[in-house]
């Protein structure tokens, strides 16, 4: 395994806080990343920001992606539609998290240029759409995008399904035993496909990591419940290899809002039923959270928050 980390931006940007950043990459060896930044979370001018690596490795200033005057912006996430090969960011924008919706911009050109934004859902409060993590495209063609609600008093995760592109979108819940939590409950779900269906694992306010499964393409889901792996009430993400092996970027920590350090690498080669720790991100104080990851091929890409004042970007080569 090589790797290779990088920071997206130095000390010299034009914002003061980044947080929830998003990867992809594109077919001719560049890598974006998308994030949202501002003064702090939450806070009227907060935007979602979009950086470039290019071929040779060197990153572009943060430049913004989507604006709209006087309202917070939320969770980009970057996806590539197989078929057309556009690049989606979706986005959330509202004051406070039960009240946001969803937006999406499309770009035709490689992330150079976008479209207008657009509501994902007309109607939508709540958000719909992926929440954080990235959609994935099952082999049946159909789209599946991890999401969640969260009021004020419970958290709640389901699937956004699209059998047309994109274009129009169904929920299906994944279901939870509320009498068996301490806290508000699960979101931000992170998908993937194998040949026993399809599954998630899931962000919770318990200490550990939820999972639930679908043998219908996402249409019904098993009951989410804890499994062995700890969580600390902050976001999680996982990449399937092809070769089977899943890895997973979390907090190995237990507890509802505990420490978002260390942050690791996790590997499973059965189906993510047990995992090993195969790399160490980060392990000083602060606040190391929110990853990112995605395969491409025997690489690996991930993307983090690094104490809310710059990005992390790193490649890793699994040697295969």
């Amino acid at each position: 395994m090589e790797t290779k980390k990088e920071f997206v931006f130095a000390d010299e940007k034009p914002f003061k806080q980044c947080h929830a950043s998003t990867v992809l990459a594109l077919s001719d060896g560049e890598v974006l990343t998308a994030y949202f930044a501002g003064t702090r979370e939450k806070n009227p001018d907060v935007a979602i920001w979009l950086s470039r690596r290019s071929r040779e490795g060197s990153w572009s200033a943060p430049a913004v992606a989507a604006d709209e005057a006087d309202i917070a912006h939320w969770n980009p996430v970057l996806f590539q539609a197989p078929d057309t090969g556009h690049i989606w960011l979706f986005y959330k924008v509202g004051h406070e998290i039960p009240e946001w919706f969803t937006r999406y911009i499309v770009s035709k050109d490689g992330g150079h240029t976008w479209s207008e934004p657009a509501e994902l859902v007309p109607g939508d409060i709540g958000g719909r759409g992926p929440v954080r993590n990235k959609p994935i495209v099952l082999r049946s063609g159909r789209w599946l995008a991890p999401a969640s609600l969260e009021t004020k008093t419970d958290w709640d995760a389901f699937v956004d399904i699209s059998d047309d592109g994109g274009r129009t979108w169904r929920e299906r819940a994944v279901p939870l035993d509320r009498g068996q939590l301490k806290g508000k409950g699960i979101i931000q779900p992170t998908l993937w496909e194998d040949a026993a269906g399809v599954h998630m694992l899931l962000r919770s306010t318990e200490g550990f990591v939820y999972r639930s499964g679908s043998a219908d393409n996402g249409e019904s889901w098993t009951e989410a419940h804890a499994i062995d792996l700890p969580n600390n009430n902050s976001g999680i993400d996982l990449a399937a290899a092809g070769d089977g092996r899943l890895y997973l970027v979390m907090n190995p920590v237990r507890g509802d809002w505990a420490a978002r350090t260390p942050l690791v690498l996790q590997q499973s080669e059965d189906g993510g039923r047990t995992w090993r720790e195969v790399l160490v991100l980060e392990d000083e104080p602060g606040e190391y959270s929110y990853p990112a990851i995605i395969a491409d091929g025997g690489t690996l890409h991930l993307t983090y928050t690094w104490r809310r004042e710059r990005i992390v970007y790193w490649r890793i080569d699994l040697g295969r």
